[in-house]
């Protein structure tokens, strides 16, 4: 019977227009091209948020207890409408799946109750409304630039508590010399933000660390990357391009999709990201999810903090 097992309407389409016999004529890329689109693989150009929701899901079931019992004790999470998917019965969204782990790594090496905590770089605040909906912090100071503060001080405003809101500092980049002059804290905090500064304003901030921190928590990237497929356009076009290869206190070139790539540029983030000559790292670890992005946890004449295991710890490669 000649329609026993025809193609749907669908595969009609897609064998006229994209799986046709000149298709099949050169393999070269066919697994990252159209074709292959069809057949196995969705579409990352246009199907992006499945796939970020599919790695949060997939995230999602590897979390611990203890994540879970962080990311429920943070309230508000879903202001800003946020990709989440549903985890038996919980939502989570990609932000606070990694705040969650963050904060774990975190409080396992540093005595937060009481803690007074500096963050430079925090974003809408995700990591401030963490630490604050999960430990007794005293005093929360956040620096950054004027426009990301507004958000922040909006957001963190509307998602916790008054009393936990009136326990945060708002300093801005130009007020960080005046207004830490005499100030001290337990735990310093950066997250994705040194990287993307002047390497002598990066400098200056670990300095500022050295200086007033006994601990120091930071989770960025080892390096930079020139991969023309992870944003469609050939390098060089986007003029966003040299500016972000001449930031940060890492800037060699790497394929941050090789893991042992990654491992190899880590004694230089190490030794990068250490305020100072009396300071040892008592942690590092790869950083998920993402390839190239690795975290530690400094103390300073290793006196800081008192809970949890010291030593260097490395996680599961990426």
């Amino acid at each position: 019977m000649p329609h026993t097992y025809q193609a749907s309407r669908q595969w009609e389409r897609i064998s006229r227009d994209w799986v046709t016999a000149e298709a099949a004529v050169d393999l070269t890329n066919f697994k990252s091209e159209r074709p292959n689109h069809k057949i196995s693989l969705w579409d990352p150009g246009s199907n992006g948020v499945r796939y970020l929701k599919t790695m949060v899901h997939n995230m999602a079931t590897g979390l611990s207890p203890a994540d879970w019992d962080r990311l429920r004790r943070t309230p508000n999470r879903d202001v800003g409408n946020p990709h989440a998917v549903r985890w038996d019965g919980e939502d989570i969204c990609l932000d606070y799946l990694q705040a969650t782990l963050e904060l774990g790594f975190i409080e396992e090496r540093v005595e937060l109750a009481g803690a007074d905590v500096l963050e430079i770089g925090a974003g809408y605040g995700r990591t401030c409304h963490t630490l604050l909906s999960n430990h007794d912090i005293a005093t929360y100071c956040v620096v950054d630039l004027p426009t990301t503060m507004e958000l922040s001080k909006r957001y963190l405003r509307t998602v916790l508590d008054d009393e936990r809101f009136a326990r945060i500092d708002f300093v801005t980049v130009d007020e960080v010399d005046d207004a830490l002059a005499s100030r001290r804290f337990d735990l310093s905090i950066n997250i994705d933000s040194l990287a993307e500064m002047f390497p002598e304003t990066a400098s200056n901030y670990l300095a500022l660390i050295d200086r007033c921190c006994a601990a120091f928590y930071t989770k960025n990237p080892v390096g930079k990357y020139l991969d023309r497929t992870l944003d469609g356009r050939p390098e060089g076009e986007d003029e966003l391009l040299p500016a972000a290869m001449e930031t940060g206190l890492l800037r060699q070139v790497l394929d941050v999709h090789d893991s042992r790539a990654v491992r190899d540029a880590v004694p230089g983030f190490l030794d990068a990201y250490r305020p100072g000559d009396g300071w040892s790292s008592a942690a590092d670890a790869w950083a998920a999810p993402w390839s190239f992005y690795w975290q530690a946890l400094y103390r300073k004449g290793g006196t800081a903090g008192n809970a949890g295991a010291a030593g260097k710890t490395s996680g599961a490669a990426p």
